[in-house]
C-alpha cells in the first residue's frame, strides 16, 4: 500500500480514494464494492425514501462488506420538508462512524454526530466555506473544483488553483474533488496538498453502479466537453451531462425573466431516475456527470478501477517523476 497518510489513517481505509454520495446511485451494491476495493464510499441517505429505509440499506451494506463505509447527508432546501434529524438519528443508531455532509451549513447536526463519535467530512466549493467548516469542527473537508459534476458553486475556480489554495490554509485533511478519474490525477492531488481524491463520475461508470448500461456507455463515449452548465441564472449553478434536455434547460434559463418553474419539468429528479438511470434513455432527462468523462475509457469493476488508479499512481511516482529530475552538477 504505497499511499498511507492522514486520510487513510483517520478513516481506516487502504487507499486515499473516495466515492462521495450520489443521489440514486450511492446504494449498498456500489458502496460495498468501493469499500471492498479499499476506498471510502458513502451511501446516499436521501436516496432512501425514509429514515427506516436508510437503516435497512446500511444493514444491507454491512452484509456485503466488513470494511469501513459512510453515509452522505445532503442538506438542501426542498419543496417537501425532509426530516433531516430523523435521517441523522438513523445514521447514528445504525452505528455508522463516518458521515459526509453537503449543501447547507452542517452545524445543527455536528453536536449529535460528535457525541456519537462520528467523523464528519464536509463538502465545500470554496476556500472560505472550507475554513468555516473547519472552524465548526468537522474532521475533514472535500473541496469541489469547477470541473465537478453536481454543484460547483459560483466562483468557477478549477481544482488546480482551488485545491492548493485550500490546502495552504486548512489544518485538517483535504479531499480533492472534481475531474479525478486516473492515477495521474491522484498524484497531482497529493502534490497539490490533498490527502485523497473523490470520484463520482468514474464510479458511476462501474459494473456495480445501479445505472443502466447505456448510461455507462455514454460516459465512456463522452469527452471532456460533453457537460452543460445549468441553473446559473437561478443562483444554483450545476454541471450535468450534455444532451438535448440539458441544452434546452440552458436555453430556457438564459431567457429574460426566466424562473426555475420554466425548467422544473425538464430538470425533475424523478424523470432522470426513471427514464435515464433505470431505462437507459440518455436523452430522457437531465443527469449528472463531470468533465472527468473525458478521462474514462472503459466500464470496470470498482476493484479494477481502484487497483488501476493506485498502480498508475505508484508507477508515476516510482518511474516517471524521477526521470524528470536533472541531477545537480
Amino acid at each position: 500500500m504505497p499511499f498511507q497518510n492522514d486520510f487513510t489513517r483517520m478513516f481506516g481505509v487502504r487507499h486515499p480514494v473516495v466515492c462521495g454520495g450520489m443521489l440514486a446511485v450511492g446504494t449498498a451494491e456500489l458502496i460495498a464494492a468501493v469499500a471492498n476495493a479499499g476506498a471510502l464510499g458513502f451511501l446516499s441517505a436521501l436516496t432512501q425514501p425514509t429514515p427506516e429505509a436508510l437503516s435497512l440499506e446500511i444493514k444491507r451494506c454491512r452484509e456485503l462488506t466488513d470494511q469501513p463505509f459512510g453515509v452522505n447527508l445532503t442538506i438542501l432546501p426542498t419543496i417537501d420538508p425532509v426530516p433531516y434529524h430523523e435521517y441523522r438519528e438513523a445514521i447514528i443508531d445504525s452505528g455508522v462512524r463516518i458521515v459526509e455532509t453537503a449543501g447547507s451549513n452542517p452545524a445543527p447536526h455536528l453536536p449529535a454526530f460528535r457525541a456519537a463519535g462520528v467523523k464528519v467530512v464536509h463538502k465545500a466549493v470554496s476556500v472560505r466555506h472550507a475554513l468555516k467548516a473547519e472552524a465548526l469542527g468537522v474532521d475533514a473537508v472535500s473541496i469541489d473544483g469547477f470541473e465537478c459534476a453536481g454543484h460547483p458553486g459560483a466562483d468557477d475556480v478549477p481544482g488546480l488553483v482551488l485545491i492548493p489554495a485550500a490546502a495552504r490554509r486548512l489544518s485538517i485533511p483535504l479531499i480533492a474533488s472534481g475531474g479525478f478519474a486516473t492515477g495521474s490525477g491522484l498524484v497531482a492531488a497529493l502534490a497539490l496538498g490533498a490527502c485523497a481524491v473523490n470520484m463520482g463520475t468514474r464510479f458511476e461508470a462501474t459494473t456495480e453502479a445501479p445505472v443502466h448500461p447505456r448510461v455507462k456507455a455514454q460516459i465512456v463515449a463522452n469527452d471532456e466537453r460533453a457537460t452543460q452548465i445549468v441553473f446559473r441564472e437561478f443562483g444554483n449553478t450545476a454541471r450535468v451531462a450534455r444532451n438535448s434536455v440539458s441544452e434546452q434547460i440552458a436555453e430556457l434559463g438564459a431567457r429574460p425573466g426566466a424562473t426555475f418553474a420554466d425548467v422544473a419539468h425538464l430538470a425533475s429528479g424523478a424523470r432522470a431516475r426513471s427514464r435515464v438511470l433505470a431505462d437507459g434513455d440518455v436523452e430522457g432527462g437531465m443527469w449528472w456527470a463531470g468533465q472527468a468523462q473525458g478521462l474514462i475509457d472503459s466500464v470496470g469493476s470498482c476493484a479494477d478501477v481502484v487497483h488501476d488508479i493506485i498502480a498508475e499512481a505508484e508507477a508515476i511516482v516510482r518511474d516517471r517523476l524521477p526521470g524528470q529530475m536533472t541531477p545537480a552538477p
